[in-house]
Parts: C-alpha cells; sequence; structure tokens
C-alpha cells in the first residue's frame, strides 16, 4: 500500500495556548512543530490532517499552506494568486470564500486584498472556462485563507470550515459565556487530566465542566460535529475518516472520579444542565445552584478552576470584597485543592490574598487576562 504523503499544516489558537496546542499536536504524532504566533505549524499526512480536526481541543482550525510569495503592491497579490491552479481545489460550479488578514504598509484593509484575491480566482476560471465560481461566505465549498505580514503573503486552504470552538454541544448560554478552546486550553494548562475531581464553583453556561468531563474520558471533542471544510474538498477520503472517527471514539475511557459544577445564579444553573444534557455528560456533572460561599467541597481533592466575573462585563458591587471573598474560602475549605483562577482584572486577583504559584497571559475575547495557580497548603506553605 502506498503510503500518504507528509505536507505542511498550520493549526490556529488563542495567545497563549500555543505550548498547549504544540503538546496536543506531539501527542497525534505530528513532526516538524513549531510554535508561531497563535498558531503552531506542523508537517503530517492526511489521515493527521482528519484527526486534527477531529480531536484536537485547543484549535480553533487547521489550515494547509498551498503557496507563498513577495507582495510590493497589489498587482503582485493578483498575479500570484492566479499563479496558483485553482481547478486543483474546485470546480466552477463550487463556491468559495476569503478570510484575509494583513499586516504592514502594503495592504492596509484586509477586505481589499479578499476582494483581490477572489477577483483573481474568478478570473482564472472565466478565462479559462467563460464561467466563474459564486461566492458564499456562509458554507462555501472552498474557504481560502490569505495573510499577509509586511511583504510577504501566505496562501492556504481552510481544512476546518466553521470554527473548531464549535462543538455543537451549547444550547444556552448566560452573559460573556467562556470560548470552548479557552476553556479546553485552561484545563490542559493546569495539568488535570482526570485523575481526580474536578470544580468549577461559578460555572456560567457549564464550559468548563464539559471540556474537563470530555478531557477525562479523552472524549473527542468533535464527537457532536456534522461536517469539516475538507468533506467539501476532490480529495476526500471518506473511508480514510470513518477509520479516524471509529479508532478515536474507540478511545473513550470510563472516569472515576467527579466534576463538580454549580453556580449562585438559576439560569446559569439551567443554563448548564441544557447544555451537559446536550453533551451527553449527565452521568458524570453535577450541577448544583448554589453560592461559592456556601459550597463544602467533596472529600478527595482535586482542580478548581474558575472564570469569576471581571467587573467588565459582568458588574460587581464591590470587586475588592467580591475576589477577597473568594480567596477567604479558598483558604477556609479548599484546602489540598489545586486553584486556579482567570481575570482580566489584575488588581481584583491582587485581593484574593494568596500568592500565586503560576501566572500565564491569556485572552478572554479582547480582554487580556492573567490565569493565576494557587496551591492551598494545610498550614504555611513551609
Amino acid at each position: 500500500m502506498a503510503t500518504e504523503p507528509v505536507f505542511n499544516m498550520i493549526a490556529k489558537t488563542l495567545a497563549g495556548l500555543e505550548p498547549v496546542l504544540a503538546g496536543e499536536l506531539k501527542a497525534l504524532g505530528a513532526t516538524g512543530i513549531r510554535e508561531i504566533k497563535r498558531a503552531v505549524a506542523f508537517e503530517g499526512d492526511r489521515r493527521l490532517l482528519y484527526r486534527a480536526n477531529y480531536e484536537l481541543r485547543s484549535a480553533l482550525r487547521i489550515l494547509v499552506p498551498i503557496h507563498e510569495f513577495p507582495v510590493y503592491h497589489e498587482k503582485n497579490l493578483y498575479d500570484g494568486i492566479r499563479e496558483i491552479d485553482w481547478s486543483k481545489y474546485m470546480s466552477v460550479d463550487d463556491t468559495l470564500a476569503i478570510d484575509a488578514v494583513t499586516r504592514g504598509e502594503v495592504f492596509r484593509h484586509s477586505q481589499y486584498a479578499g476582494q483581490l484575491t477572489k477577483d483573481a480566482i474568478v478570473d482564472q476560471f472565466r478565462e479559462r472556462l467563460r464561467r466563474r465560481p459564486s461566492v458564499n461566505t456562509v458554507a462555501p465549498t472552498l474557504r481560502v485563507n490569505i495573510h499577509i505580514q509586511g511583504t510577504h503573503c501566505d496562501v492556504a486552504i481552510d481544512a476546518s470550515g466553521d470554527s473548531l470552538h464549535r462543538r455543537n454541544y451549547r444550547r444556552d448560554t448566560v452573559e460573556a459565556p467562556l470560548n470552548e478552546v479557552l476553556a479546553a486550553g485552561m484545563i490542559l494548562l493546569s495539568g488535570w487530566n482526570g485523575r481526580g475531581n474536578f470544580a468549577d464553583p461559578m460555572c456560567g453556561s457549564g464550559t468548563l465542566p464539559i471540556e474537563a468531563a470530555f478531557i477525562a474520558t479523552n472524549t473527542p471533542v468533535q464527537i457532536k460535529r456534522a461536517g469539516f471544510g475538507f468533506f467539501k474538498w476532490p480529495d476526500f477520503d471518506r473511508k480514510l475518516w470513518q477509520s479516524v472517527v471509529e479508532n478515536a471514539n474507540d478511545n473513550i475511557q470510563p472516569f472515576d472520579f467527579q466534576i463538580f459544577a454549580s453556580d449562585k445564579d438559576p439560569r446559569a444553573r439551567n443554563a448548564t444542565s441544557i447544555n451537559v444534557l446536550s453533551a451527553g455528560l449527565e452521568d458524570l456533572i453535577k450541577i448544583d445552584k448554589i453560592a461559592f460561599d456556601k459550597l463544602v467541597p467533596p472529600e478527595l481533592p482535586g482542580t478548581l478552576i474558575a472564570n469569576p466575573p471581571y467587573d467588565e462585563r459582568l458588574k460587581l458591587e464591590d470587586t475588592a470584597a467580591f475576589y477577597k471573598g473568594i480567596g477567604d474560602r479558598l483558604k477556609k475549605s479548599w484546602t489540598g485543592w489545586d486553584a486556579w483562577l482567570i481575570s482580566s482584572n489584575r488588581e481584583a486577583l491582587k485581593n484574593i490574598g494568596l500568592r500565586p504559584s503560576r501566572k500565564i497571559t491569556l485572552f478572554n475575547g479582547a480582554l487580556e487576562c492573567s490565569f493565576q495557580k494557587f496551591d492551598l497548603y494545610e498550614g504555611s506553605k513551609k
């Protein structure tokens, strides 16, 4: 049997999660792994491309680079795109969409670079076939990614289609829900792997507990997803895809501990219940409507991760007192646990009254946050 060719790929992620994503790719068997800004470059075959889309928890999308060239003015971009034989990737009856990102002096407007790219592709088809493919920004056959940094242009095709943060379990939300990729990345950064209890005492829409249950049981995060961008590619191998899905699903494992999700807001408790049910995880996640200061931790310690209000989108009456209350409760009741908190309000975090053993900068949407670890020892640290 002929071996599958190896090619370059790029997995996009959120700033701060590059090391986590690199670790996930290594575990999948990727080679040539290289962390870049908000992404990880790697090499692999078609099976790995399919696995990366189905199994990676901290990736937003998977791109396959197809061309690169210098751009000093508009004509360079148009000509460079025309150099690519687009009939290898789509037919005239297919639809396309362009995602363009530009940084530097040559192209200051991403939209314009995207427009030029689209023109070059449809002009190539029109010249050859006297017909042109249509644009569909919602569900195109082919999504083309253009990245212009200074005078360098990279062209890639998007294997994912919809962003991979969409796991298709979220049916209800409360204010400021956590991005699924960020939630999974936070859990992986914490080192929690399902060998111990997990608690989220401010669970909101339930994203952290759900992602924790997926990690604990080794469940592929895209198990509920109907399709990916590469399904529409000319070289899509359905048999190989089915084998990837079967192998990943066969590796789902039992979980011997418990995941606790709680929130004082009844709306949050209801949203979490709906989403947990939608994800099929109701046997693994215990949900309560209770305030953190009343919550009694389980006997066996584990890892607590919380996304408390930052006083940005969810307003607090007294931010300092609220965060001090969290710290007091952690010290009093959660001895033996590892506690992690994320907040964009660094001043508020100082009111926790505990010295963090780790600080990691992450982004929750546009908000720059600090993800901090607190070791809750018996007595003093000594």
